[in-house]
């Protein structure tokens, strides 16, 4: 087998290297256009997963990399002037071209051929003249460029400035600075990597790098391989406190906006990307070269394992894709957080450094106690709560309600309805997650009006039938719980009219035969292009859609719920007419957002004057419609902030449903960041919605203030008890989780088998626990005795 390398960092010398140990008869050629001994870059982090990888695949490599790591277990916070520190995480740092010398002499021990200032021939030529090519040519790659349709490459540039630098500081942990200076904020992520250096990254916003001067500094482009030493002596200054007396080292060091390099395929033919050449994640939360090293082990061993390249190929891609794409979602929770990072000026020290830890949700409230439970509890005191209640189990007062906890379960249709009664299993349901231990329980997608239902099985509120069908019900859950109950009203608008959906969650439109019924919108445009074309509503339908929602939210009043919300998203009709992309008209409920939100507040107006006071009322929006020209951020502040004005008491805050070409980042609490948004703005209440599953992510969400309560939607159909489940897993047994008393012995996990066996004692002497902190203090340098 002939294979071809193209680049020679870390991961094109160990993929090399693993693949010359498996194949030894293999020639292997790696081409590198820079010399041997040239550098590039300063320290590269290490997780323990990854550096397990490496020992059970080369000894040798971990052996040399293992005798020179900088560990560390402490993550430190400076911000405000104040210092939060937490422990329990485990970090070792290595310097990368050290990494590279250590591989170099790997390649050369197993006789691989590499030809430094040697630029590879065109890949054409290499795919023609080897079995295998492996582009690890970084993320600006050639081999990429040459085959633009095949890979189907997306860069997604951002908007901060940062510059990779070194300092001859020696950091005891990972450390986050965040300066605050006239000209906005000013970040650092630092961390030691030997026992005389640290990597230092000096990150800013846009706007920020402008108003701080690095723009006329960095007017003179510095040439190939030199630094911008204006921008370094700047930052020198303006950190000063935070390098006590030492310098910064660059190397090539200038201003640079991350990419984020994502493939549609990483392989075409016999030629396959790796590393940065496939993908990137943002530095923040981890080393491209550690997933480099895992690409390498994963290519090198699916060769062995398959019987030809092509299947070897195409094995490597479906076991790495899940994994890079978990990483990139999680770099860019990250990435976008630290993007944001001046929505947070003036939050408290404990909360930022709780948000700052689990920005990227891998780490969470459970995740962060198992490792540094004093980090917690601090976190937990600063903010009310006590020993023992997760921050999930702390009562919130919305409106004059005050909920025992923060969990709503959030309206969910069953498609049961028979002439917009509400059927026998919404009884059960409802009565089932009533019961269940959440805060809130809302009915779902309720229509004002016949036409106003998405499906002919929705219930509806518009017939004194349907109001009585809903006062027995709530009477009926009201006998066994005293949770809130809340309804949500709507108008389908021009996603009324179809078929409860199939299992992929789509409804199709019902033609007239099939019982459908024409449909209703801001504007004569389909959902998408196979479907009806709904009717643009006059003036006279829109006071008529207007007095429904007032008179059905009367109707709610009459018949006892305590909670109402309002579906102005998920491209039902008042969400069309705030999205730019589904609202084209030119009269005064059409054109810019004051004119788009004119029928959204007049049907508030009318729903707050027929609603109690005293009673709750909630709004949903989708903050985005995930297409190019929808719903903006600021827009979403705006719309949300107009509508509390007129008197929405707090906002659910969803996302998308607007238009068919939606392109939805999904992943967990994906949602989430435009809630925080919305409650930093606009100082709103608001419920974070959309994958959040877990009783650990909804404690994050809480506690770092993303949010204000927590919908649980899809979990609380696999399990209607599911927050009486949460509180027993932490052993929470308090007045917010209170259990049915007929069910109360069931309040506690059941034992499961081998719950019984009590394990004998083994080891003679004790472990010692792994000490919560750990810092990088290395030994100082011997030296040599003075003579005379």
């Amino acid at each position: 087998m002939r294979v071809a390398v193209i680049g020679a960092g870390p991961g094109g010398l160990y993929f090399a290297a693993l693949a010359k140990q498996l194949f030894p008869h293999a020639e292997i050629t790696l081409w590198e256009r820079d010399a041997r001994e040239d550098t590039s870059g300063f320290g590269v982090v290490f997780s323990d997963e990854t550096l397990d990888g490496v020992a059970q695949a080369d000894p040798v490599v971990f052996a040399a990399m293992s005798g020179e790591f900088a560990r560390w277990s402490d993550i430190d916070v400076h911000v405000a002037g104040r210092l939060r520190t937490c422990g329990g995480h485990g970090f070792a740092a290595l310097d990368r071209n050290r990494l590279r010398q250590i591989l170099q002499q790997r390649c050369e021990q197993l006789a691989v051929d590499v030809r430094y200032r040697t630029p590879a021939p065109p890949v054409a030529q290499l795919a023609a003249d080897h079995d295998l090519v492996v582009a690890a040519d970084g993320v600006r790659s050639g081999t990429r460029a040459a085959y633009p349709d095949a890979f189907g490459t997306e860069l997604d540039e951002r908007h901060c400035r940062y510059m990779w630098l070194a300092t001859d500081r020696v950091f005891e942990a990972f450390t986050f600075v965040v300066a605050e200076h006239d000209f906005g904020v000013l970040q650092v992520h630092a961390y030691p990597y030997s026992d005389r250096r640290s990597t230092f990254i000096v990150e800013i916003g846009e706007q920020a790098w402008r108003r701080a001067g690095f723009e006329a500094l960095a007017a003179r482009a510095p040439g190939h391989g030199e630094s911008d030493w204006a921008s370094v002596r700047r930052c020198e200054e303006l950190l000063a406190e935070h390098l006590a007396g030492h310098r910064l080292i660059p190397n090539a060091s200038r201003w640079i906006r991350f990419t984020t390099v994502r493939n549609a395929a990483w392989r075409h033919r016999n030629v396959v990307l790796l590393g940065d050449a496939a993908h990137t994640a943002h530095f923040s939360i981890g080393s491209g070269t550690k997933l480099a090293l895992e690409d390498a082990l994963a290519l090198a061993a699916a060769l062995r394992e398959q019987p030809t390249v092509d299947e070897a190929l195409a094995c490597y891609e479906a076991e790495r894709r899940p994994v890079v794409e978990s990483t990139q979602r999680a770099a860019q929770a990250s990435l976008e957080w630290f993007e944001t990072i001046g929505r947070r000026s003036g939050e408290d020290v404990d909360r930022f450094a709780f948000d700052l830890l689990t920005r990227s949700r891998r780490v969470t409230y459970g995740s962060l106690r198992a490792r540094d439970a004093g980090f917690v509890d601090a976190v937990d005191r600063a903010f009310g709560g006590s020993a023992g209640v997760p921050p999930m189990f702390r009562p919130l007062r919305l409106g004059r309600l005050t909920l025992r906890n923060r969990v709503v379960v959030p309206p969910m249709a069953t498609f049961t309805a028979v002439d917009g009664l509400p059927s026998a299993f919404d009884r059960a349901q409802l009565g089932a997650q009533a019961l269940g231990g959440a805060a809130l329980v809302l009915a779902g997608m309720t229509a004002v009006s016949p036409e106003g239902r998405a499906t002919p099985s929705c219930p509806g509120l518009w017939t004194d039938g349907q109001e009585a069908a809903w006062r027995e019900l709530v009477a009926t859950v009201r006998q066994v719980s005293d949770t809130p109950l809340g309804i949500q009203l709507t108008h389908a608008g021009r996603r009324a009219a179809t078929a409860p959906p199939g299992p992929d969650g789509i409804g199709r439109p019902l033609t007239a035969a099939e019982g459908g019924w024409p449909t209703l919108a801001a504007s004569a445009l389909p959902w998408d292009t196979a479907g009806p074309v709904p009717r643009a509503a006059t003036g006279a339908e829109l006071a008529a859609v207007t007095a429904a929602f007032g008179q059905a939210a009367a109707r709610a009043a009459r018949a006892g719920f305590d909670v109402l919300e309002l579906q102005f998203g998920h491209g039902h009709l008042l969400s069309g007419f705030l999205s730019p992309l589904t609202n084209r008209r030119t009269d005064d409920y059409g054109g810019p957002l004051t004119h788009r939100l004119r029928l959204p507040v007049e049907v508030l107006a009318a729903v707050r004057a027929a609603w109690p006071a005293d009673r709750p009322l909630l709004v949903r929006i989708s903050a985005s419609d995930w297409a190019p020209g929808g719903t903006t951020e600021a827009e979403a502040v705006t719309i949300c902030r107009t509508l509390g004005e007129a008197g929405a008491d707090a906002v659910d805050v969803s996302t998308g449903e607007v238009v068919a070409h939606q392109r939805p980042p999904y992943g967990r609490g994906y949602q989430t960041p435009l809630a925080e948004l919305i409650r930093r703005a606009t100082g709103l209440p608001t419920i974070a919605v959309g994958a959040i599953s877990t009783h650990d992510d909804v404690n994050s969400v809480l506690l770092a203030g993303r949010a204000d309560l927590v919908a649980v939607g899809r979990a609380q159909l696999h399990d209607p008890l599911w927050t009486l489940h949460a509180a027993a897993e932490q052993g929470y047994s308090g007045p917010a989780a209170p259990w049915p008393p007929a069910w109360r012995a069931g309040s506690r996990r059941p034992p499961g088998p081998g719950a019984d066996r009590v394990p004998p004692r083994l080891r003679l002497l004790r472990e010692a626990a792994a000490p919560v902190h750990r810092r990088w203090l290395p030994a100082p340098p011997l030296t040599a005795p003075a003579t005379r």
